[in-house]
């Protein structure tokens, strides 16, 4: 038992020496209320609860260079969100999005640079 002990502390050791990482999630699921649905004649009906959840997370690993982030939610047949990443040249991918079942999927997306200024004395 000691051993095993010893053991996991080298692993969370070895680790966490050479990374600073950090991830976070959440995520909340609203359970609404059942709404009868009926289909032809009248003899069936579905039940079934309205969509509606958030979700969110990010990533940030500063040793591989992962960063990214995302939030999204949904309301019924509405499902909106924003996404952001580091691209492996240094820009940042930032995009918005929307759907719904009227006017399909719609995404915005846009990209910056950090830039690094270096002073020299």
């Amino acid at each position: 038992m000691c051993l095993k002990i010893v053991i996991l502390v080298a692993l969370v050791v070895a680790v966490t020496a050479d990374h600073h990482a950090f991830s976070s999630q959440h995520v909340h699921k609203h359970d609404g209320h059942h709404e009868v649905v009926s289909h032809g004649h009248g003899h069936h009906h579905d039940y079934y609860t309205h969509p509606k959840y958030h979700f969110e997370y990010k990533i940030e690993d500063h040793h591989t260079g992962d960063h990214k982030s995302q939030h999204e939610e949904r309301d019924g047949d509405l499902v909106k969100g924003y996404y952001e990443l580091k691209e492996p040249d240094g820009h940042i991918r930032h995009v918005h999005y929307h759907a719904d079942k009227h006017s399909g999927f719609h995404a915005d997306v846009k990209h910056s640079t950090h830039h690094v200024y270096h002073h020299h004395h």
